[in-house]
């Protein structure tokens, strides 16, 4: 896991550690930053899960959407998950994009998704959600960072 320090001089940087209880306890959501077929970016703010045994982060979203054109002609994004809240703390990065369309994959990790942001999948969003999954209609987004930039501004300085 690549980590870079997003504010040198300024606060901190996490630690790998940190990183994944971060991205892997928060409910807050991530943009992502896609480039359309003009050449300008587009930012798109969603709910995600992040795996942290396999270092991905996971996106469901609908298979007709701007960012899924968007990834079909490059699969590079842009990424960051923070807390806008002082002390202020986050991870933003780059990765490699990976289409999902298999319902059989897609449901197990939309669920974790569902539950983590609605509770339960008894949710009525959940509800419908899961149906687009199920008809094919959604798909799952895997992205494998190639970095981590990450602050934390609780302290001034590490030693």
């Amino acid at each position: 896991m690549r980590i870079l320090n997003a504010s040198p001089g300024f606060g901190t940087q996490l630690t790998e550690e940190e990183i994944k209880n971060f991205l892997g306890n928060s409910k807050l959501n991530i943009h992502i930053g896609t480039i359309d077929n003009k050449g300008d970016p587009n930012i798109h703010p969603t709910w995600y899960y992040f795996d942290a045994t396999n270092n991905r982060l996971y996106i469901e979203t609908y298979k007709e959407s701007k960012k899924i054109e968007n990834l079909n002609a490059r699969n590079i994004l842009y990424y960051c998950v923070d807390d806008p809240n002082p002390p202020y703390k986050g991870v933003r990065g780059k990765g490699k994009v990976k289409i999902h369309e298999d319902i059989n994959h897609n449901i197990p990790i939309a669920e974790k998704i569902m539950v983590k942001y609605l509770g339960s999948l008894a949710h009525p969003m959940a509800t419908s959600l899961m149906g687009s999954i199920k008809d094919g209609d959604s798909v799952i987004l895997e992205i494998t960072p190639s970095y981590y930039s990450t602050w934390d501004y609780r302290e001034k300085r590490r030693q």
